[in-house]
Parts: C-alpha cells; structure tokens; sequence
C-alpha cells in the first residue's frame, strides 16, 4: 500500500470512500502493515488487497457476497472472497460453495475455484478484513479493515437500491444492521465451511434465487459458469 495515505483502489470507490482513507483508523492499519511487511509474509499481495473493489466497480455492483479473512495459505488469497487463484487447489468452502452452484442451477463443478468471472459481473466478493499473515487465520482482524468495509456496506445500502447481499455464517449476517432491509433483498443461510454446510447452506439455492431477484427488478442475471 505504500507510506502515502493514497491506495490504488478504483476511482468510483475512491471517491464514495474518499473519507476512510485519512481517518485516524486508516492511518492506524498502515502503520500496522508496514510494519506486518517487515517481518512477516502477508496475503494477498499488495496489489489485489482492493481486488474486490477493483474488478467490480461501484456502479456495477449488483450482488454482494461477504466473506470474513482471505485465505492464508500460499498462493490461495487473490481479493476475492472465497476465490483462489487459477491452478490452486479449492478449499473446502469454496468446494461446497460450488456443489451448491451443481446442485441448485446444474452449472458443472468447475475445475478452477477463481472468482473472477462472477466479480467482473457485478459480484461485489467483500472480504470484512482485506489482509492476512501468512499462515495465521484472522491475524488482520480488529486492526481497522472492518471500519472500512462497513463503510463500504453501508455506502451501498445507502447509495443503491435492489441489490443482493448474500450472508453466509454468523459473521457475514452479523452485518446486516448496515444494511437498509427495506431496499435490498437478503440471502442468508449457515457458512458453506464443512462444520456448518450440512444444516442448511446445502439446499439454500442462493443463486438461483439472486437470479430470480435480479430478474424480477429487469437488472439482469447473474451468470455463474466459471467454466
């Protein structure tokens, strides 16, 4: 990210976060990373830490898919929330993430776990905390990251309308007091994680349903093909 408080993030989000990034918290986690960088390996690399912001423009969010750390194994993390790059293996998640796409739309299981097809969609794939230490799950938590995606929730409830947020988890749906229920539809079900899957995100159908909800409001849908 650099020493100066000015991140590469694209311009849409730039502006509509302008406030975050000279806020005493930011300048906070900046010291934090730089001094992380120093010592330890961190994921993803500095220049996808704004993937998610990067690949899906303000204007073009339509859905918006929250997920809470990035992987923290090499080579896993990409800024998109339970994606990975192309030629890594898919973690349990993100496999039971995709069986539910199989099961629920027919769409075959894809041999690549990269995301990056849905987010150029319009598919906001938010991560709560945008940094990890290398082989440390949550290391990046409660160090300001999640004061900046609230307000990147909280912008898009505010500034939209007919978007899709799909809460997977206690964490994700913890979330939804940023959100305004009265102009956007909420997917929730229990984490695709193998711990929780088997009571109830198997059979939740939350593509076909944002398919149906996107359809409805003439947005147009989603395609979730990623082969």
């Amino acid at each position: 990210m650099g020493t100066n408080i000015n991140p590469v993030i694209e311009n849409s989000w730039k502006t509509m976060l302008s406030g975050e990034f000279d806020a005493g918290y930011f300048i906070e986690l900046k010291s934090f990373l730089l001094e992380e960088k120093k010592k330890y390996r961190i994921y993803p690399p500095g220049s996808e830490i704004f993937a998610a912001f990067n690949y899906t423009p303000f204007d073009h969010v339509r859905v918006v898919i929250l997920g809470q750390d990035p992987y923290h194994g090499q080579g896993q993390a990409n800024g998109l929330c339970f994606s990975v790059r192309d030629g890594v293996p898919k973690p349990p998640s993100l496999k039971n993430i995709l069986k539910e796409l199989n099961d629920d739309l027919g769409i075959p299981v894809p041999t690549n776990g990269n995301l990056e097809k849905w987010a150029h969609q319009g598919v906001l794939l938010l991560n709560a905390t945008l940094t990890v230490r290398a082989g440390q799950a949550g290391s990046h938590q409660n160090k300001g990251w999640e004061n900046f995606t609230d307000a990147a929730i909280r912008k898009l409830s505010d500034e939209k309308e007919n978007l899709v947020f799909v809460l997977w988890g206690n964490y994700a749906q913890a979330k939804i007091d940023l959100i305004d229920l009265s102009k956007h539809y909420i997917i929730r079900s229990p984490h695709p994680s193998p711990f929780s899957a088997d009571r109830g995100f198997f059979g939740s159908k939350p593509f076909s349903k944002t398919n149906h909800f996107l359809q409805q409001k003439g947005l147009g849908t989603i395609d979730w093909d990623l082969s």
